[in-house]
């Protein structure tokens, strides 16, 4: 059954982006932390350059998505990831359809009737694989939900002291997480962990 798996990077001190809406810091880890190419895929590819540990968590991790599921916010900072993410078919949470979309060819959805639909939506997409979320906002409104199963977090080696958080505006805390795997790469420390349910 598919899974819906929130997946981060951040700063030690908890923040996904710098107070320009600036993700440097925090992907530093994806193009300068060792020497072991990670192609990216879809429309848009890049080549990371990480380590062997980044490197076998990447691929493994990757290997179980088939959809993606995030804000409109992520969506326009990626600019629309070229019409097709890397992961699958991409639904974006959002209030309105932008301008311009959809367009011929792409993978990208909207979904304008809420984050139980949206999920919905995503997880038929997904298949038998799982679905995962980008985006500050967007996990945390699956959190307060319900409806997040794991949260995979990749722990930049840097303190940003301000900016976007990635747990703010949690509706029931404290909120007890299941143990996690841990992979430790270079500048970086992957988590996952498991979603207790209410």
């Amino acid at each position: 059954m598919s899974k819906v798996v929130a997946l981060m990077s951040m700063s030690l001190d908890g923040y996904v982006a710098d107070p320009g809406d600036g993700v440097n810091e925090v992907f530093d880890w994806y193009f300068a932390s060792g020497d072991v190419e990670f192609p990216t895929g879809g429309s848009d590819p890049m080549t990371f350059r990480v380590s062997p540990p980044s490197a076998e968590h990447l691929r493994g991790l990757w290997s179980e998505l088939g959809a993606v599921l995030t804000g409109r916010r992520t969506f326009d900072v990626a600019q629309g990831w070229g019409g097709n993410h890397a992961w699958g078919p991409a639904f974006v949470l959002t209030h309105s359809v932008p301008d311009g979309w959809p367009r011929p060819g792409s993978t990208v959805h909207f979904v304008t009737d809420g984050i139980e639909s949206a999920v919905r939506q995503a997880k038929a997409a997904a298949g038998e694989k799982s679905v995962g979320v980008h985006g500050a906002d967007t996990i945390q409104q699956l959190l307060n939900a319900g409806l997040l199963d794991e949260i995979n977090v990749d722990v930049a080696a840097v303190l940003l002291g301000s900016g976007i958080r990635l747990f703010d505006h949690l509706a029931a805390t404290p909120a007890v997480l299941g143990s996690p795997s841990v992979i430790a790469g270079v500048g970086v420390t992957h988590l996952r962990y498991p979603v207790r349910k209410a």
